[in-house]
């Protein structure tokens, strides 16, 4: 075999990684990976402005610079200071209130007569503006998980708006071919290609393979790798021609739907993709592919809500040690501290400790297999242990290559109540530094991929660099209010709800067509009272209310919101009718008549037209009766745009009865005027449907 194979190439050119990942003997190396990460923080002040960095002493330093550029710049440009190896700070004065800077802190160092180079990083600003607005995730679902999850679908959808998202949602055959699944994606981008900057994969969405790579140095793991970074370049041109050979599932020959490419053609991700994905996880039986995705739902929803939070601190478990320089785990060394400050990171074993102590952020590694890391534990371990860590990272020979039964670098994903994402970060080192001032590990994802000499140890968008959970998460969560409620007036509506469990600056109040956005902020400044008077709603509104508040970090400042807290749609002004008969699925079939609604079925009915109901109108005043029923159910009436069946009833009946109700039918916002009806019966049953009036 070509022993060039086994190693990796870096943007310049360099041919490193022949060595494959094993724990160096003895484990009894002159450096410690922490000697590689300088632990910086910042502190700001706004009168008059000031950010002052700082770093604990190290023994052996001889020399500290430092450089400053803006958020997204890939050149850090000439240095701003250098100092003395006793150095533990910097004061920078030349800096504005509301403007990002991000820092690098440089250490040249001796440790036992060997050179030793720190590097530090700290995105920081000062009290930085309010994120309304996060553009257009594409939100993949496994199409085979669309049914049984709906509703915790359609909440997750609600959350990312409340975020600020816009959600574009596919919904595709896990059988589909992997360009299929990109082209829906480029379209998106192609549309919007400002705005459209994440991907959320759900589900065993297909898995791009790509490359002739062995980023854990292993000449048996050789050829294509899983390359979820596909689905964001949109760019390049991926072919598939060249005979790779390769060994077991990694073999790559022409035609066989695994692409040539080792890195993104283009050199640039574009999109930040994540993917949840706990197909073929036998581990967590008797937890089926179906609970693990809902119980991870279920997480990622407590979390954006707070009902459930960790300490801020951060674990690091290393197995490998320095490496040769490498230094692995300096990924964390010198993230957490950019989160915690240097004293909440503690270098500890994983599972004896996260089983009953709780950690925002943990980081591992050690020698690998594809189910488990040496010193760390394994994916058995995860199933029997609901470790009390969010936001991880795993790294280690073999796991990497993620697309296996009982993966590794999955399984965090797949515990009970606390585990959300997931990267393989050591080859290369990982940059997350960014979410301490309210990015999401999206964007951290995004900006290790394109990292080819920014920062420490990066070599460009290979194809392995991949992130395992919600692309659109970050970190400080505010607490959002409760009991949103809307109430119709003369012509206005009033917007009240409970306030926020954390001490908040204030509220925001939102306007939009529907629950899934786009909406518009409705209040100038911060409300401190925990009601609104919206003057002119139009139409049939839904209500956001996000609290807000100064979020300040060991690395600065800014304005953080909750989650929006919604109530909607709302209808504000009313037309009466002389009662009229809209449906009638006891008639001969058509529009409004039969058939009559089949078992577990769903009709659609366009209600603007009939018995005088104008396009203008929003939502329905109604009498609902279920007859002719052979079986119990119940029946749901909703508009006829909403992604999944709401989590409400309209009308509940058992076999053989006539019921009926008075319903408010909200109708589609899309213009439409049409509204749904679903039956939970295991037999036919007919609906009749008699307005009164309706909202505009």
């Amino acid at each position: 075999m070509n022993n060039n194979r086994l190693r990796w190439r870096l943007a310049a050119g360099i041919l490193v990684w022949s060595v494959a990942l094993a724990v160096p003997s003895g484990r009894a190396a002159a450096q410690a990976t922490s000697d590689y990460a300088v632990q910086v923080t910042a502190a700001v002040q706004s009168a008059p402005p000031r950010i002052t960095l700082s770093w604990p002493a190290f023994a052996g330093a001889t020399a500290h610079t430092v450089y400053r550029k803006a958020w997204g710049s890939a050149s850090w440009g000439a240095a701003i200071a250098t100092l003395p190896g006793t150095a533990t700070g910097y004061a920078d004065g030349t800096v504005a209130v509301g403007t990002a800077y991000e820092y690098e802190v440089i250490r040249a160092a001796t440790v036992n007569s060997t050179p030793v180079t720190g590097y530090g990083y700290v995105a920081t600003g000062i009290d930085l503006p309010l994120v309304e607005d996060r553009g257009k995730v594409v939100l993949v679902v496994d199409a085979t998980m669309a049914s049984s999850l709906a509703v915790e679908l359609a909440r997750l959808q609600r959350d990312l708006a409340g975020d600020g998202w816009t959600v574009l949602r596919h919904d595709v055959a896990r059988t589909a071919a992997v360009p299929f699944v990109k082209a829906l994606i480029k379209a998106d981008y192609d549309a919007d290609p400002t705005r459209v900057r994440s991907v959320f994969l759900f589900g065993h969405v297909p898995v791009p393979y790509s490359g002739d790579i062995a980023p854990d140095g292993h000449a048996d793991h050789v050829g294509a790798w899983p390359a979820d970074l596909y689905y964001g370049e949109m760019d390049g041109t991926w072919t598939d021609t060249q005979n790779y050979g390769g060994t077991g599932r990694q073999n790559n020959v022409p035609g066989d739907g695994k692409f040539d490419q080792s890195s993104a053609p283009s050199g640039t991700v574009e999109l930040a993709v994540g993917r949840v994905d706990l197909a073929n996880m036998p581990a967590f039986a008797p937890k089926t592919e179906v609970d693990l995705l809902r119980q991870y739902l279920n997480k990622d929803h407590g979390f954006r809500v707070k009902a459930w939070t960790l300490p801020a601190r951060g674990l690091i478990d290393d197995n490998f040690g320095a490496f040769g320089g490498e230094a692995f785990a300096s990924t964390g060394w010198r993230a957490f501290s950019a989160f915690f400050g240097p004293a909440n990171v503690f270098a500890l074993d994983w599972f004896t400790t996260l089983a009953s102590n709780g950690y925002l952020w943990a980081y591992g590694c050690g020698g690998g297999n594809y189910t488990g890391a040496g010193g760390v534990g394994s994916t058995s371990n995860f199933a029997a242990t609901d470790t009390k860590t969010a936001f991880t990272f795993l790294f280690g020979s073999y796991f990497g290559d993620w697309d296996v039964s009982n993966n590794f670098l999955r399984a965090p994903l797949a515990t009970t109540s606390y585990g959300l994402t997931c990267a393989w970060a050591g080859r290369p080192a990982w940059y997350v530094h960014h979410m301490a001032m309210g990015e999401t590990i999206g964007y951290a994802a995004r900006l290790s991929q394109n990292n080819s000499g920014t920062y420490f140890y990066g070599y460009g968008p290979e194809v392995h660099v991949a992130l395992m959970g919600d692309p659109t998460l970050r970190m400080q969560v505010v607490a959002p209010p409760a009991n949103v409620t809307a109430s119709v007036g003369a012509g206005t509506a009033t917007i009240s709800w409970t306030a926020s469990a954390d001490a908040v600056a204030g509220y925001h109040v939102y306007r939009g067509v529907s629950d899934a956005g786009p909406f518009t902020r409705l209040t100038p400044s911060l409300v401190t009272a925990t009601s609104f008077v919206d003057t002119a709603p139009g139409g049939s509104p839904t209500y956001l209310v996000r609290a807000v508040r100064i979020e300040t970090t060991p690395s600065g400042s800014y304005w953080n919101a909750s989650t929006g807290a919604s109530a909607g749609p709302v209808a504000t002004f009313f037309h009466t009718l002389a009662p009229c008969r809209a449906l009638d699925t006891r008639l001969p079939a058509g529009p409004g008549g039969g058939p009559a609604l089949a078992a577990g079925g769903t009709r659609t009915f366009v209600a603007t037209g009939v018995c005088g109901l104008p396009a203008t109108a929003r939502t329905v005043s109604a009498n609902i009766t279920v007859t002719n029923a052979s079986a119990g159910g119940t029946v749901v009436v909703y508009p006829a745009d909403l992604p999944a069946v709401p989590n409400t009833l309209t009308l509940a009946f058992r076999a053989s009865q006539t019921r009926a109700n008075n319903a408010l039918v909200a109708l589609a916002s899309d213009g439409s005027g049409a509204f749904r009806i679903t039956s939970s019966a295991t037999a036919a049953v007919d609906v009749i449907v008699d307005v009164n009036g309706w909202f505009e």
